[in-house]
């Protein structure tokens, strides 16, 4: 077939919206210092390999795994602190479902809501995958934005939940790029204005040290989202939905079956044995954050912005964010330019948190830079 009577079967056959669309693109950091993509940069300590490696190979990849991984499940839903039951006293209890990443619990609630009409609503910038999401299950997106300071615009918020309801809200608790996050008090407004669900996704949880799952049940319409990425374990793509049973139960039936993997299940039950280990790792990239904070913000070239997360935001005053970035990569540095979002996000870069060497090494560079 010729590459116009292919463009013409894509043209009929795939839909306009996701035509108009790129691919989610992730870099090649080849040999470079990877700062861009907000991993823990430790790796599983040598101590626990070996017995780690050792269930590994016990491991009966012949088999499919447990449909429900319910001994995951249990183990994750007492770490994470989910409530058992819903505080309003109804007898309603409190369950979890998980997904490879959190990526697939957005696609399962959003196509657990999605009808002609319905929408997603989440501030702006935000997490990309909320609106390529909504786009793949035909739901319209509404992206409201921030404030320059990064905080929610409360009046445009309110406007656009009261006059649209979206079907689902998606706030990032902390947010991703920013970093911050957003006040109590306006999530229990949206919360309450909200016909629809609202579901906090604390991604950075273990850099944020604080968190709405204790109030599973305080509000009908408030889920809870979780992964266990940032911890320390990106390559087993684990994430968790927590909420009211009536909620979860209707997800579970979209969520496809052995979705979690038998290696993922095994390793996962072996770091939470060990969760101890990981906190120490959160705990040392909080240090560094503040730190690279401390250190950043010397530089009267840039305007630092403060973090919740394992990552910095910066936007540069003096010079031009893009050359700065080229200029990191050529001294071996991958960090995420943010600027080609315009926006708020012009002249800005986002940093991850690295190991103590590497935040020396991004640091030099960057003077180099100037």
């Amino acid at each position: 077939m010729s590459g116009t009577v292919i463009s013409k079967a894509v043209a009929n056959l795939i839909r306009q919206e996701i035509q108009a669309i790129k691919a989610y693109h992730v870099p090649d950091p080849g040999d470079m210092v990877k700062l861009d993509a907000m991993e823990n940069p430790y790796h599983m300590p040598e101590e626990l390999m070996a017995e780690w490696m050792g269930l590994v190979k016990r491991a009966e990849i012949n088999r499919y795994p447990d449909p429900s991984a319910s001994k995951l499940s249990a183990a994750l839903k007492s770490y994470m602190g989910v409530p058992e039951n819903i505080s309003s006293g109804s007898g309603c209890e409190n369950s979890i479902i998980l997904g490879n990443g959190s990526d697939e619990l957005i696609q399962i609630l959003a196509m657990a809501v999605a009808k002609p009409g319905r929408k997603i609503l989440a501030p702006e910038p935000g997490f990309v995958m909320y609106n390529m999401i909504a786009t793949f299950t035909g739901l319209e997106y509404l992206g409201v934005p921030l404030k320059d300071d990064f905080s929610l615009d409360m009046p445009a918020m309110l406007e656009a939940v009261e006059t649209h309801q979206p079907a689902l809200i998606f706030l990032a608790y902390p947010n991703n790029p920013t970093g911050n996050l957003f006040a109590d008090d306006d999530i229990e407004k949206i919360l309450n204005v909200a016909e629809g669900l609202v579901v906090i996704d604390e991604a950075y949880h273990p850099f944020a040290c604080t968190s709405f799952m204790p109030r599973l049940g305080e509000f009908d319409n408030l889920l809870v989202m979780r992964t266990v990425s940032k911890m320390g374990l990106a390559g087993l793509r684990l994430g968790l939905l927590a909420g009211p049973d009536k909620w979860i139960s209707e997800f579970d039936k979209i969520r496809l079956p052995y979705n979690i993997n038998i290696l993922t299940q095994v390793t996962a039950e072996f770091a939470l044995r060990h969760a101890e280990v990981f906190e120490q790792q959160a705990a040392t990239i909080r240090e560094q954050r503040e730190w690279l904070f401390n250190e950043l913000s010397s530089l009267s070239q840039f305007d630092v912005f403060p973090s919740r997360a394992n990552f910095i935001l910066l936007r540069v005053l003096q010079g031009d964010a893009t050359d700065i970035f080229e200029g990191l990569k050529t001294r071996g540095i991958l960090i995420k330019n943010s600027h080609s979002a315009g926006g708020v996000l012009t002249q800005c870069l986002r940093i991850t948190v690295g190991k103590p060497e590497e935040n020396k090494l991004l640091v030099k560079a960057i003077k180099e830079c100037l």
